[in-house]
């Protein structure tokens, strides 16, 4: 399923084909975390984005509208009126995150829903089938997210529980699309990484998960408050044990600059809510650097966002218009900077690809290392 086209050095050139098209890789996946991207953007503005892959959370779709509903409505594709790849995520990470009251044993975890405190389980079972109704493309096995720094010992046994969690996730799953009415009976399941910060946990839960053969695996548990040097070096130290005809994702990763370092150490894919969510407050990425269109500078700029860049945003519209739209609050300033950021990250990485494809990714990487983490100048 997964092709691997070509390599300079550890940056890898690839395409995944799935049951809803073929996924070029490297590859960014534009979050709509409840089956929409916030922001205002639709489904047919994200392929006019040239977006490849949609991202849904597990967690808060089986909270709201239900996960069961979305099966009823023919899945998740039919619902959101998207006919491209979508993966889900588990819901590990909002489980661990957004919940304070929580029990976790080796079944599964107990914890409260945030919206109304009522008190819901799930384990790797119960996870699979909560996607597996919404019939997304690849579905994330459940695990176990904990904070860094954690404990030695701690990370060690929560690293061991995932890998039990793995195996019953790849299980239900082979049920689950063995059954007649399941919508998508060819949904992928992706492994994920767990350690923290310590390399050598790190290092021996990828060999064990590698073992499983499952349709790709992710690097979990990072940008999550270390250190940028600590999630480059967990990087080159798990990358050698990453299964090489398998895709490598990288989860919850992050600005421009992050996708490139983790293109250049071999990761396939990649997924943030920082380009929608740093959008709605103006701040926006340029192949000139970093901008804030709230700056009084570009009050009376008449130029566009960037002037490189053909989003409709840029191609429509000057800087002073959406600072004013944003300033006021109006939801179209909003809209306008969603728009230019997501087209700037699936544009990144299409640009990644073609250097790839052309034999120039190190030159291209070299240049906009030093450029693309800074501010704009104009």
């Amino acid at each position: 399923m997964f092709e691997l086209k070509k390599k300079d050095q550890k940056a890898r050139r690839g395409v995944l084909h799935t049951v809803h098209g073929d996924i070029e890789t490297p590859v960014f996946m534009n979050v709509g975390t409840c089956a929409a991207i916030k922001g205002g953007v639709n489904t047919m503005l994200l392929r006019e984005l040239d977006c490849q892959v949609e991202l849904s959370n597990t967690y808060h779709l089986h909270i709201r509208p239900g996960d069961r509903l979305i099966h009823d409505m023919g899945g998740l594709h039919k619902f959101m009126n998207w006919d491209r790849p979508i993966l889900t995520d588990s819901g590990g990470f909002q489980v661990f995150s957004l919940s304070s009251l929580r029990k976790i044993t080796e079944e599964g975890v107990t914890f409260a829903s945030h919206i109304d405190g009522k008190r819901i389980f799930m384990g790797p079972e119960e996870s699979m089938q909560i996607q597996s109704n919404l019939a997304s493309t690849i579905a994330m096995a459940f695990d176990e997210c904990i904070e860094n720094p954690a404990p030695y010992d701690y990370v060690k046994k929560s690293c061991d529980r995932t890998a039990r969690w793995l195996l019953r996730c790849k299980a239900e799953m082979a049920r689950l699309n063995s059954l007649d009415d399941t919508i998508n009976k060819d949904q992928m399941l992706f492994g994920i990484n767990q350690g923290s910060t310590y390399e050598d946990l790190r290092i021996e839960h990828m060999k064990t998960i590698a073992e499983y053969d499952l349709d790709g695996y992710a690097i979990g548990g990072l940008a999550v408050g270390e250190a940028t040097e600590d999630m480059y070096r967990i990087i080159d130290a798990v990358e050698p044990y990453m299964p090489e005809n398998k895709p490598r994702y990288l989860m919850g990763v992050g600005t421009p600059l992050n996708i490139l370092e983790a293109v250049h150490r071999g990761i396939d894919f990649f997924d943030c809510v920082m380009p929608s969510r740093n959008a709605r407050h103006g701040n926006l990425f340029t192949w000139e650097g970093k901008i804030n269109i709230q700056n009084e500078r570009y009050a009376k700029d008449p130029k566009p966002i960037s002037p490189t860049c053909q989003c409709p945003a840029c191609k429509n519209y000057s800087r002073s218009y959406i600072r004013h739209l944003i300033k006021a609050k109006e939801a179209v300033g909003m809209q306008l900077a969603v728009t230019h950021n997501l087209y700037f990250y699936n544009e990144l990485t299409r640009k990644i690809r073609e250097a790839l494809d052309g034999g120039y990714f190190e030159s291209f990487y070299q240049k906009y290392r030093n450029i693309l983490g800074e501010r704009a100048e104009n």
